[in-house]
């Protein structure tokens, strides 16, 4: 009788250590799966693609899949003179609103387009973290550092 309450003791033992075992196991394969879908995610929205020219330099732009940038999309082909802000950013005012999500906080990276509030484009040419919110609408890759003069900018879809 005494050995056999061991026996069960010993195996609820094992039970308990393989189920523990096989949660961990799971959980790694399922944060591993999870991982690999964000990763799956990030690169279906970015399937845009446009070609910016500042000061009649082409620099071509990887935009995100949103609602903001869809909207934006359909003002194209979308010519500005942008203005120089912190000696970081250009910006100008459009003269529609279009819908924004105003959740992007943190790092700025150099070649961020943005949307600030519903009705500022803006293009950081310096890399800087911010508290302020924006909406992400693409990045400029390979994008000079600009001066702090106004600048003449085109958005065209390609």
């Amino acid at each position: 009788m005494k050995n056999k309450k061991t026996i069960y003791v010993l195996l609820s033992i094992v039970l308990i250590v393989l189920l523990i075992v096989g949660y961990k196991i799971l959980t790694k394969d399922d944060l591993k799966k999870e991982k690999s879908n964000m990763e799956d995610k990030e690169k279906q929205e970015e399937i845009y693609n446009l070609e910016v020219l500042i000061n009649n330099k082409s620099y071509d732009a990887v935009l995100e899949n949103n609602e903001t940038v869809k909207e934006l999309l359909k003002l194209m082909p979308l010519q500005v003179e942008m203005t120089d802000l912190n000696n970081n950013e250009k910006y100008f005012y459009m003269d529609k609103s279009i819908k924004a999500s105003n959740n992007y906080t943190g790092k700025i990276s150099k070649g961020d387009i943005m949307l600030y509030g519903d009705d500022c484009l803006v293009i950081f040419y310096k890399s800087f973290n911010t508290s302020y919110h924006y909406t992400k609408i693409g990045h400029i890759t390979d994008l000079e550092e600009l001066d702090n003069s106004n600048v003449s900018v085109e958005f065209k879809i390609i």
